[in-house]
């Protein structure tokens, strides 16, 4: 399909100017008195208490963390503790002019904007949808641990239980809002709008903008905010997320009614450190951060500098951009300035700052101004001041002596249940598909290539016993086709995207057709965003969609490294199970490109908890297994062979079928029987495997093969039944022999089968060093000849079988020794 947008050389090459607009700087300059109609005294006294109770939240654990002790309570806490000591008008001043229904995400530093966006929501809910939120928390466990031990007049049920679960998760106690698998930099509870916060600099900021997308794409009427810091802004997530939260497409290809933007706010609180390095003037180019927004679109994202240490200034700020946002009229960006009192960590002594810097920002302490303000004002005398906080003091206190008794909050029993992580990691749930999705632009039989594809031989071999080629017979390219086509055209929720997903078919022809079937908003181009392209989509997965994300090749791995690694693969327990990330990465193994673009890396993603690892030989196996994949709830990366694609289905005699079905995770097929030594293969080595049993038969050598079809999980209950029989395994693969996950098969069959081996397991992989070009690959993956010599120089040398590879076995043996 040819673009729709034409690019016009005359209008293109004609002379102009490109004019940035002005950039408001603390523009804001409302009269109190205005406020104060505006928003009510009680609400701006609500305003000064929730910034108390975030100060007094924080004061607490600084405390246990530099003297063991708060208010006469010891506890030893060992975990970590980022605090905001001077921040707290951003937060609650940002969560006041939020609706429950938008969605924050944070960073390391998130204790207060949890907190601010709870005590928000808890204000703004009705007391009926607020008590089934309780109740319906762990089936009200949480809430009877409130009642039936802290003490009543510290507060209100709701902001009790709020500050109750956002401690015991800090502690890491099972009553935590994610049962202590977040911890301090990680909490959260959905319900009351505060989605995931973030270790990782800048990592929410793509998940804010999948989430975004999802809210858009549903038609919700909420906002997503990605809090983040200063020095983000040196992250590249940070930067490829803001342009993919601008695409054009969105105005320019999407249809009504998604022709606008996803609805988020970059919101960076401006503190001038990124630990100890100032942004401003040393590790930043810009002067000030709201600058940036000038660089990414016409609408400078509507950049804006504002005063952080009054809760006032940011709530109009953020009040003003989120109708904005509303009106699909976004992005938008907010530089919030203010001054971190305390430091980076609990352990950060402040050396690279001066006593008189801190002096003079302490004028600008945004409680102290705002209690200085309630007070001339007549909201407040001096005394009710100091009666509130003393107040808020004790709700603190009373939260705190429950929380650190460990006998009435214990921590997830991992001695009774030491699997109970692991059984965090993965549901195990699947959909069901019933219907036709009603945004169809056609019915996807109607799809010239889908029409192609039916007129093909499901099975591989002719009548005559010949094998046809892709051209005649469905190849896995084609399996792949149709199980992602059916899916979807049946799940409204599931949308697919990456690098040349539409227009081309997708770069290896998966997609072709689909255009003529999907409107943009379901399967769209992505921007050379690896690292956005994920991140994106588990955001848009964990608000509630499902998505199919694609990374051209498996090397471009490295370029979304963090978030396959720390994000896709760890909300999920990190969530202790609340959270479904049903995402999809499909990803291709190249051939003949050389050592950057040819590089079997499952090995890398199998060694990471949390990600099913599929890797289909075969096409019934591609559309089976894509299928399991994309019904699923849990992460999962389908890697794909790009020497694969046009192979035709030898195995299945009925060949793949036409209609829809699944295959299991987890089951090894078993390709050929033998009883004299188990080869195992991993994706296409499979093929030069049953070459190679074929002349060890004219040897006397009978060999079973097992195809492993899946990595995470793995069979091993197949391949030990099997090597139980034969004595004998070798695993072949593509990947790098050093440290690859064919050593780790090996190890395990050492343990589980030793009694029967007669001899030890041979890994044969590819040699430790870079992948070569087209005309060398042949010595780069084990071959047909590297495999017969691996069975005969190990397993039978009496039977002095000549030699067939260019590689001797004393080079096999040295790759595998990892030189």
């Amino acid at each position: 399909m040819a673009k729709q947008l034409n690019i016009d050389p005359e209008k293109t090459l004609s002379g102009d100017k490109l004019r940035p607009s002005e950039i408001l700087i603390h523009g804001y300059n409302k009269q109190f008195k205005d406020e104060r109609k505006y928003w009510g005294d009680s609400k701006l006294i609500e305003l000064l208490r929730h910034m108390l109770i975030v100060r007094e939240f924080e004061t607490m654990l600084h405390s246990f963390k530099s003297t063991g002790s708060y208010r006469g309570i010891d506890y030893l806490y060992k975990g970590p503790a980022h605090l905001s000591v001077g921040q707290e008008a951003v937060v609650v001043g940002s969560a006041a002019a939020l609706a429950p229904e938008d969605k924050i995400f944070g960073s390391h530093r998130s204790h207060g904007e949890i907190i601010a966006k709870g005590l928000s929501a808890i204000s703004n809910l009705d007391k009926k949808k607020l008590h089934e939120i309780m109740v319906n928390h762990e089936d009200g466990k949480l809430l009877s641990l409130v009642h039936d031990y802290v003490k009543p007049e510290s507060g209100g049920d709701a902001e009790m239980f709020l500050l109750t679960g956002i401690l015991a998760e800090i502690f890491m106690r099972d009553a935590g809002f994610n049962k202590g698998m977040g911890g301090s930099m990680h909490a959260f509870f959905t319900p009351f709008g505060a989605y995931p916060n973030n270790a990782i600099v800048g990592g929410s900021s793509g998940i804010a903008v999948g989430a975004a997308l999802f809210s858009h794409l549903s038609q919700g009427d909420g906002i997503c905010v990605a809090n983040l810091g200063d020095g983000s802004t040196g992250c590249g997530l940070v930067w490829e997320s803001m342009n993919f939260s601008a695409m054009g497409q969105f105005k320019t290809l999407w249809s009504s009614p998604f022709n606008r933007n996803p609805p988020i706010l970059f919101c960076f609180t401006n503190n001038f450190y990124a630990m100890g390095g100032q942004t401003s003037g040393e590790t930043m180019a810009w002067d000030r951060l709201s600058r940036i927004g000038a660089g990414l679109n016409a609408e400078q994202f509507h950049a804006e500098t504002v005063n952080g240490s009054d809760p006032l200034a940011v709530a109009d700020a953020v009040s003003r951009k989120r109708e904005i946002l509303r009106e699909g009229k976004g992005p938008a960006l907010l530089d919030i300035e203010c001054y971190r009192f305390s430091g980076h960590s609990t352990t950060d002594t402040n050396a690279y700052r001066s006593r008189d810097e801190i002096k003079a920002w302490k004028l600008y302490d945004p409680i102290e101004s705002f209690q200085r303000k309630i007070i001339s004002e007549g909201l407040l005398t001096e005394t009710a001041v100091t009666e509130l906080i003393a107040s808020v003091g004790n709700q603190i206190e009373a939260i705190t002596r429950v929380v650190v008794d460990r006998n009435l909050v214990p921590a997830i029993d991992i001695k009774t249940n030491p699997t109970i992580i692991g059984d965090m990691t993965f549901n195990e749930e699947s959909i069901e598909l019933t219907q036709l999705a009603d945004d169809l632009l056609m019915d996807p039989g109607g799809s010239k290539q889908q029409q192609s594809i039916k007129k093909k031989a499901r099975f591989g071999f002719g009548k005559d016993g010949s094998l046809l080629s892709g051209m005649r017979a469905v190849t896995l390219r084609d399996s792949l086709s149709e199980a992602i086509l059916h899916h979807l055209t049946h799940d409204k929720s599931l949308i697919a995207y990456g690098e040349e997903c539409r227009d081309w078919g997708g770069a290896f022809g998966v997609y072709r057709g689909f255009a003529d079937v999907l409107p943009n908003h379901r399967l769209f181009n992505a921007p050379i965003s690896e690292a956005a392209i994920v991140s994106t989509g588990i955001g848009y997965a964990l608000a509630g969609g499902r998505s199919l994300i694609e990374l051209m090749y498996a090397d471009f791995i490295g370029r979304a490294g963090d978030e396959i690694f720390n994000q896709l693969a760890k909300w999920q327990a990190m969530s202790a199970g609340e959270l479904r990330l049903p995402v999809v990465l499909r990803t291709s193994i190249g051939s003949k490109y050389g050592a950057q673009h040819s590089q079997d890396w499952t090995s890398l993603l199998a060694h990471i908890p949390g990600l099913r690892i599929v890797y289909p030989a075969t096409p019934y196996d591609a559309k089976g297994l894509m299928a399991t994949a994309l019904s699923g709830n849990d992460p999962t990366v389908v890697f794909e062979s790009q020497r694969l694609y046009d192979r035709v289905e030898i195995f299945v005699e009925k060949g793949v079928p036409e209609s829809y079905f699944r295959l299991p995770f987890g089951r090894a097929a078993v390709r050929r029987k033998g009883d004299d030594v188990t080869i195992l293969t991993i994706g296409p080595s499979l093929y030069p495997t049953l070459e190679a049993v074929k002349e060890m038969q004219t040897h006397g050598i009978s060999a079973e093969v097992l195809d492993a079809r899946t990595l995470v999980p793995f069979d091993y209950e197949s391949l030990i039944n099997s090597v139980n029989r034969t004595g004998r395994l070798l695993i072949v693969s593509e990947a790098v022999e050093r440290g690859s996950f064919s050593n780790t098969i090996a190890t395990n069959v050492m343990r589980l089968a030793f009694d029967k081996l007669k001899a030890a397991p041979i890994v044969l992989g590819a040699p430790n060093w870079i992948a070569p070009g087209a005309d060398m690959e042949d010595t780069y993956a084990p071959q047909e000849e590297d495999i017969f010599d691996s069975v005969f120089g190990e397993f039978f040398p009496d039977k002095r079988v000549n030699k067939r590879g260019i590689r001797s076995w004393d080079f096999i043996q040295l790759a595998g020794q990892g030189l």
